[in-house]
């Protein structure tokens, strides 16, 4: 047995630190102060996932979407969920041509590069499960044809907390479909002095350059399928899932596709930190935005103040983490 610090030194994955400082930096140029969370939302770009951003209006949840596009070099559309929106209005509906005697498919914004949904939480049900096959399987099914999406197929959805007017809760079938659910946050009084200062003259949105391209992403997402997991960090994350099924607040915890989304998360953020082994502090720092937003919790926990934020910071201060990790592939 080697411990996780000397395994570093048998290994090295640089490609990943160079592929994502080029992409944070060039986001930076937007969004001042915010590389947590842009690391967190390329994370699970690259593992392959799809991106929920939940906070007050105003903070940059757009702005994020269109950097990130940007800067991956992706075709970027963007559709304004509103109550009126139809699932056609999205996915694309099929049109009769009288001179061919035939219909024809006319494609929605959905094909695209990354979609940007935004406050998805402002359509209806109907319209946001509109989303669920194209997230969940690559396609969309329209008159029983089904058309697949070219990849690689983004999609970052925002939304406004569910306590603001003019909202529907997404359903928990929605939100699982979500890899990871982060937070965009207030500037620190700092940072919104020098976003004050960038924006004075043009937005630099508009004269963002892409870093990287398609392919290159789409060789990166290979490259973090295949960064290392080692036996005792797989029992470690299925336990953490495992956990907060039996939460005593907990109705419904995290099954197999959070184990599988806090995987895949946490080898992207190893590939990320130039490593090609997932640690425990990967796993954790993927916990935070993989598990909360698939707990349903209790009504007690709500009169209690208790979120599944909270839940999932007492299961992680709960679960044992593993101290050794095997160097050898099983």
């Amino acid at each position: 047995m080697t411990t996780m610090t000397e395994q570093g030194v048998n290994g090295q994955h640089p490609g990943g630190q160079v592929f994502g400082q080029r992409v944070l930096d060039n986001v930076a140029q937007v969004l001042v102060g915010k590389e947590a969370v842009t690391r967190l939302a390329l994370a699970g770009i690259l593992a392959g996932g799809h991106v929920l951003l939940e906070d007050a209006p105003g903070t940059g949840k757009t702005m994020l979407a269109r950097a990130l596009a940007a800067s991956l070099g992706l075709k970027f559309t963007r559709v304004q969920f509103t109550p009126d929106l139809l699932p056609s209005d999205v996915t694309g509906v099929s049109i009769y041509r009288p001179g061919t005697a035939s219909f024809e498919f006319m494609p929605g914004p959905i094909f695209t590069g990354l979609l940007l949904a935004d406050e998805i939480n402002r359509a209806t049900p109907k319209t946001q499960s509109a989303l669920l096959e194209a997230m969940g399987e690559g396609q969309v099914t329209e008159s029983g044809v089904t058309h697949r999406l070219a990849r690689p197929f983004v999609v970052i959805a925002t939304q406004n907390p569910v306590e603001h007017e003019g909202t529907y809760r997404l359903p928990e079938a929605q939100l699982d479909r979500f890899l990871l659910k982060l937070s965009v946050g207030y500037p620190t009084l700092e940072d919104e002095v020098e976003m004050l200062g960038r924006l004075q003259g043009q937005h630099p949105i508009d004269s963002l350059r892409a870093v990287t391209g398609p392919e290159e992403l789409l060789a990166a997402q290979r490259d973090v399928r295949g960064v290392f997991v080692a036996a005792d960090i797989r029992r470690y994350m299925a336990s953490l899932s495992a956990a907060t099924r039996e939460h005593p607040m907990v109705t419904l915890g995290g099954g197999p596709r959070a184990s599988l989304a806090l995987q895949g998360a946490a080898q992207a953020l190893a590939w990320l930190a130039g490593r090609p082994f997932v640690t425990p502090d990967d796993v954790q720092q993927a916990a935070a935005g993989v598990l909360p937003h698939r707990l349903s919790l209790k009504i007690e926990a709500r009169l209690q103040g208790l979120n599944g934020e909270g839940v999932v910071q007492e299961v992680l201060t709960r679960v044992p983490v593993p101290v050794e990790t095997g160097v050898a592939r099983p």
